[in-house]
């Protein structure tokens, strides 16, 4: 069982872009520090930085070595899942901040976007959020095909204030 500690611990892994950035990267393929900063566009060792981060909360497992191109021994590293049953504090910013690093440089025709407006009770307003659950974590605990094309999904609800 998690610790106080630890808890904490996973709760500030995941308030970076950055580290939510490289589990994305690693879900379905495992990659090397090298990779990843080249990648997301980082310094080397402010990558590793983020990746020792990730592997001492358990969000990064090392797989096993291999050598690079040059001899050079290479760690690939890959997401443990471990992030998605994790409560990160205050998410919404840190979500949609990642979100819009993820898309930046994108085509509008790479993008899929919804937007609706309903008026609910509490009641339907549950039951509509827990619909959508459902469907995220049966998408989210189907194996990754393997001539699939990864993909993102971010889900914002909000009280629209100005329509009430």
């Amino acid at each position: 069982m998690a610790t106080d500690e630890d808890v904490q611990a996973r709760g500030r892994a995941l308030s970076s872009p950055v580290r939510l950035r490289i589990l994305r990267l690693c879900l379905h393929k495992a990659r090397t520090n090298k990779e990843i900063a080249e990648s997301l566009n980082l310094n080397p060792a402010t990558s590793l930085h983020h990746v020792r981060t990730l592997l001492s909360t358990g969000f990064l497992a090392a797989e096993e070595s291999r050598t690079g191109n040059r001899g050079a021994k290479e760690i690939p590293y890959r997401a443990t899942g471990l992030s998605w049953s994790s409560k990160i504090p205050d998410a919404a910013p840190i979500l949609v901040e990642t979100f819009l690093q993820e898309i930046d440089g994108l085509t509008p025709s790479d993008i899929d976007v919804w937007r609706m407006g309903v008026k609910l009770n509490d009641e339907n307003r549950r039951e509509m959020m827990a619909k959508l659950r459902e469907v995220f974590e049966e998408y989210a605990a189907k194996e990754a095909d393997d001539d699939g094309t990864a993909t993102s999904i971010l889900l914002a609800h909000h009280i629209d204030r100005t329509a009430n």
